[in-house]
């Protein structure tokens, strides 16, 4: 799977940058007849996508992924739903920038083997040194890992988040648009 998902990647992120946004993470999961192809980016000035951002990564990658498949070289020999989105504010923390630009966050990382017998790590992100990762773990101490430690990672929701992230627009957020269609 994880070849899988590096050939997915090297596929995916080309056509991403070309509109000049950051792969976040390529991710798929389900089973057969259920399977999903996450595919997460985000603009690097503002770290979100706008809907129209999301459908014009959505229709480079089917027009690449619908050529390979004519040339015989689909990289995924089942059906499976396409779903592109932005990473969001708890979002996950794939690369070790996201560790260093949301320092002071809470965060919630789970390792690839466990270190004090903690397989899970939940603190606030203190920052990073190189490849080095620290966390002030609750009710623990602050630890330093390695970033090849960690298995998955995201952002937990909380107030001081949801503050520090802007939307893109609040413009028309309070306004309601007439309904036109006649009720019968």
């Amino acid at each position: 799977m994880a070849e899988l998902i590096e050939t997915l990647t090297k596929l995916i992120e080309p056509e991403a940058r070309a509109l000049g946004f950051d792969l976040v993470r390529v991710k798929l999961f389900g089973g057969a007849g259920d399977l999903t192809l996450q595919v997460m980016a985000e603009r690097p000035d503002t770290r979100q996508l706008t809907i129209d951002d999301c459908a014009d990564l959505s229709r480079r990658v089917s027009e690449l992924f619908d050529a390979l498949e004519e040339a015989g070289r689909d990289p995924i020999n089942e059906a499976y739903r396409l779903e592109v989105s932005s990473p969001g504010i708890d979002r996950p923390l794939t690369r070790i920038a996201d560790f260093r630009d949301f320092a002071g966050h809470e965060a919630r990382i789970h390792l690839t083997a466990p270190i004090d017998n903690r397989k899970q790590l939940t603190g606030i992100l203190i920052g990073v040194e190189g490849d080095r990762i620290t966390i002030d773990v609750k009710k623990h101490a602050q630890m330093t890992i390695g970033f090849d430690q960690v298995a998955d990672a995201k952002l937990l929701f909380t107030d001081k988040l949801l503050a520090a992230t802007a939307p893109l627009s609040t413009a028309g957020a309070d306004e309601l648009e007439p309904d036109t269609e006649e009720q019968d």
